[in-house]
């Protein structure tokens, strides 16, 4: 029986770019480029790592890729299918705007449930919201252990297998599968597309959903079911000039006195 692996990945506001809020105060997402979460990339890696380990052990591993967004989304999952992954699947509905992260761990596990999983994989968190809580409320949602944040994690048998660091100690971590876990960006570089990864995943399958797919009200999802909202927001006050000290024979004083009165020191 094939070992069916779904790793959820995001597509995120570009955090190099100028990002701004909608009228909702919601994320403009149109007036900057997005790309696939750099933390979510490793989840990718070890998924394919796991697949790559079941077929030199002569058992099949299938790798899908899901994830819940704008039509822009399908550019993350392209470079996850374009890595290595076999298949997509996009949940895409208007009324998804504006969606907490409580709402979207719910179409997320719909979509895993009805895609059908033994293991799913996630990041540690996002980079544009970095909550980090996504893993646990999928393991709460599909009634199955979660092992997170782990920098070492494999499959054997039906055990999922990890070891966790921590400031003071490693620990060693298992659960039966079914299960949800998530791993760090310590767990291994992620490898890059290559030109005929680039060009098979243009041939692999994107599956599309909605909220009718899953059986979600309209209102367990969006700015109306959201369990979080922004009341207000201002944009970050422009940068200015710092200020040069020259050394002409006292410029450790000057330094010293600018820390000083910025209680640095």
């Amino acid at each position: 029986m094939s070992l069916r692996i779904v790793v959820c990945v995001k597509y995120v506001p570009d955090a190099t770019g100028d990002r701004h809020f909608t009228d909702d105060l919601t994320v403009d997402r149109d007036d900057v480029d997005g790309l696939l979460s750099e933390l979510d990339e490793y989840a990718v890696e070890q998924a394919l790592q796991i697949a790559e380990e079941c077929q030199r052990a002569g058992a099949d591993a299938e790798i899908t890729v899901l994830t819940v967004g704008p039509e822009d989304a399908k550019d993350a999952l392209r470079k996850a299918l374009s890595m290595g992954a076999d298949k997509a699947v996009h949940v895409e509905d208007d009324d998804l705007h504006g969606t907490d992260v409580m709402g979207t761990s719910l179409v997320l596990a719909k979509a895993i449930e009805k895609t059908g999983y033994d293991l799913v994989i996630a990041g540690m968190a996002s980079t544009d919201g970095t909550m980090g809580v996504l893993p646990a409320l999928l393991s709460e949602r599909l009634g199955v252990a979660q092992v997170t944040l782990l920098s070492e994690v494999s499959v054997e048998g039906g055990t999922v297998k990890g070891r966790r660091d921590g400031d003071t100690a490693s620990e060693q971590l298992e659960a039966s599968l079914p299960a949800v876990v998530s791993v760090t960006d310590q767990s291994g570089e992620a490898r890059y597309p290559s030109f005929k990864g680039i060009m098979a995943a243009k041939k692999k399958p994107v599956e599309s959903l909605d909220l009718d797919d899953l059986d979600i009200e309209a209102e367990e999802v969006g700015l109306e079911g959201a369990w979080s909202k922004v009341d207000e927001a201002a944009e970050r006050p422009a940068r200015t000039a710092g200020t040069i000290v020259k050394d002409e024979a006292e410029g450790g004083k000057q330094l010293a006195a600018f820390l000083a009165g910025q209680k640095f020191i």
